[in-house]
């Protein structure tokens, strides 16, 4: 028998979550953000049950030519561009877009033998200070490229918000107006919103759209649950119980022993721990579900394994279900209670669990 904690991936609701992007911006094509392995959802398995989209973001060369192998013959975008000149060869050879968002690159461009031109996505720094050309630079820098033999000449511009996550904040207000006033005078192509500006504000739909978290099937906005944007989880991370036992009052429970029962209390431990992915931070009281109802975690978990309250359980045993986030227990919450975000949990599932895909 195989370990029991696994990790279901659910493709129909995947299908369902990119669907919606559509609904809330119709017409605009659709980059799906499939970086960090797809958010830990596997990044083959996302591409193949993704294939009609516009394009694929990914953060690196080798994520792209994981997806080549696949025989994924869609857009490939790298997000963060080339690292040297013997990346734009691979990317000339792979047929990938790439993002320029530094003098560095934009030399490497010019002065790389390519067998043909490359599709460029150019990054303007509008106010998150993180990648992308200050707006001073932006027609200096669209010129060389449009005179370069190097380059495609239709570019997309392109731009990311700092604070879409927050609704009403005016900092995505200030960031919008900037990219307005610095490309308005450049006909092309422009791509502005993540998934939190997706289902935040519609004013940051232009013609490419850059979905990542909520095509998992989680909030991007601050305070919301994916049931909010109609959205549904895609990952569950699920496990049993592996022992059930009964201490006494101020028996304590996992290392440190820092966590004692306030009362005789009926345990259960379950096969999961941060070594699959299940944040060791996560305090008492975080929640998960054992039979389909609401228990707390207790105590520290350990690498392998993490312990639950069964109080409210007394029919519990061993090789009861449990799931500690997905399709019935929002990751949000999950998140909250260790004082992270989702997209570390989702990101930080351990390739040693069994995958599972589901559609439905």
């Amino acid at each position: 028998m195989t370990r029991p904690a696994r990790v279901t991936i659910d493709l129909a609701a995947l299908q369902h979550n990119f669907s919606r992007v559509k609904e809330i911006a119709p017409g605009r094509k659709i980059m799906a953000v499939v970086k960090a392995d797809a958010y830990g959802h596997g990044l083959a398995r996302v591409a193949r049950s993704l294939n009609s989209a516009d394009a694929f973001g990914v953060a690196c060369l080798e994520e792209a030519e994981e997806l080549r192998a696949a025989g994924i013959d869609n857009r490939i975008v790298l997000l963060e561009g080339p690292y040297s000149a013997e990346e734009l060869l691979r990317a000339d050879f792979l047929n990938l877009d790439v993002v320029i968002h530094h003098e560095s690159q934009l030399d490497m461009l010019e002065q790389v033998t390519l067998k043909k031109a490359l599709q460029v996505w150019l990054k303007v720094d509008t106010g998150m200070h993180r990648l992308g050309f200050e707006p001073d630079r932006i027609s200096k820098v669209w010129q060389r490229l449009q005179t370069s033999s190097n380059i495609d000449k239709d570019i997309v511009l392109m731009t990311h918000l700092a604070t879409a996550n927050e609704l009403q904040n005016d900092m995505v207000t200030r960031q919008l107006e900037n990219f307005s006033a610095i490309t308005k005078a450049i006909n092309a192509e422009k791509s502005i919103a993540n998934s939190a500006a997706i289902v935040g504000y519609p004013q940051s739909h232009a013609d490419w759209l850059r979905p990542g978290l909520m095509l998992y099937g989680v909030s991007p906005q601050l305070n919301c649950s994916a049931s909010d944007h109609d959205l549904k989880p895609v990952m569950s991370l699920r496990s049993e119980l592996i022992s059930v036992k009964a201490l006494k009052k101020g028996e304590p429970v996992g290392y440190g022993a820092d966590w004692r029962c306030p009362s005789d209390t009926r345990i259960g431990i379950v096969a999961a721990g941060y070594g699959d992915g299940f944040p060791r931070h996560a305090r008492s009281g975080t929640p998960a579900l054992v039979n389909g109802k609401r228990a707390s975690i207790i105590g520290k978990s350990s690498m392998d394994m993490l312990t639950v309250d069964l109080s409210a359980q007394a029919e519990a045993k061993v090789g009861d279900p449990v799931e500690l986030w997905g399709a019935n227990l929002a990751i949000e919450e999950v998140a909250m209670y260790a004082e992270t975000i989702p997209y570390e949990l989702l990101c930080g599932v351990h390739k040693r669990l069994t995958f599972e895909e589901i559609n439905g």
